[in-house]
């Protein structure tokens, strides 16, 4: 599929002094993830790799946080249809995933088609050629997630609020990226809880590159890409060629591919149907409520900020 630049849904594309700017710009909707998603993203990448006047890519969010993760709300309370989309099998795809009746047969390879093409539209950030940065205000939780970790350099406000909450019910990271940045233990302190780490922690724990407070975030992440864009673009790549090597050998793809299926698998266990149908009773936000209530530590990290 073509992308019109002039006309994006999702996010904006601007190049000043070296730097492809891509914003995520759904802020009334907390830049949450829809089929436009990673279609647009790795139009951009691709478009910046390609610019000679470009050396590094920055990606951001405009609004109150970076990504809320996937816009699911609709699809959990049954209210979406897939109708009339022209993204075909991705939005077919999740209509038929998500709202997949349990006493219907179930085929997995629905989920993964639907949800591998988002997957590889946020890889753009590892794959291309050039530096990649997030930026990380707010919030980065569940799919916002998935794309942050392909980043090259991740920079965070202190306070932002990191993880991934639907591993509680309903979802598995489908990047399959946390054992890779953080480490088994780390990771597994995540996943197994749900729980979310401050931007402060994920510095610490070799997250984040940096974590200034947030009203220092836009003034260091400039002088991080400032410093980066004064190198000369070949040795950018090469430096990144080199230092993606590592992660290939560490078997990201393969740790993809198995966190893809996973993540369909999640949304076809009991626990997964029960969530779905208080989502439909009560609403999404609910649901979510009643999942998290258990833990009683809702909208809260670690840290207990």
């Amino acid at each position: 599929m073509s992308v019109d630049f002039d006309h994006l849904k999702t996010m904006t594309y601007e190049v000043t002094d070296r730097v492809a700017r891509i914003t995520f710009n759904r802020p009334e909707k907390g830049n949450s993830i829809v089929a436009d998603t990673p279609l647009e993203l790795a139009a951009c990448v691709e478009r910046a790799d390609l610019d000679p006047a470009v050396h590094v890519i920055l990606v951001s969010g405009r609004g109150e946080g970076f990504c809320a993760g996937f816009d699911l709300s609709a699809y959990a309370d049954g209210t979406a249809s897939a109708g009339g989309d022209h993204h075909g099998t991705v939005l077919d795809g999740k209509t038929q995933a998500i709202n997949h009746l349990p006493d219907r047969p179930w085929d997995p390879m629905i989920d993964y088609q639907m949800m591998s093409r988002f997957v590889r539209g946020f890889s753009s950030l590892m794959h291309c050629d050039k530096p990649t940065v997030v930026k990380i205000h707010g919030y980065c939780v569940a799919g916002g997630t998935d794309i942050a970790l392909h980043a090259d350099q991740v920079i965070t406000a202190s306070d932002a609020k990191i993880g991934y909450p639907p591993m509680r019910v309903w979802g598995v990271p489908a990047a399959g990226l946390w054992a890779h940045r953080l480490g088994d233990q780390r990771a597994k302190r995540l996943l197994f809880t749900g729980d979310c780490i401050t931007g402060a922690q994920a510095a610490d724990w070799g997250l984040a590159v940096e974590a200034p407070e947030p009203e220092h975030l836009d003034e260091r992440t400039e002088r991080l890409v400032e410093r980066i864009a004064a190198m000369p673009v070949n040795q950018l790549i090469m430096a990144k060629l080199a230092c993606n090597t590592a992660l290939l050998q560490q078997g990201v793809a393969t740790s993809r591919m198995v966190s893809t299926v996973f993540d369909g698998i999640a949304r076809h266990t009991p626990e997964g149907h029960a969530f779905v149908a208080d989502a439909r009773e009560h609403g999404f936000r609910e649901a979510v409520r009643h999942r998290d209530e258990p833990l009683g530590d809702y909208g809260r990290t670690i840290s207990g900020v």
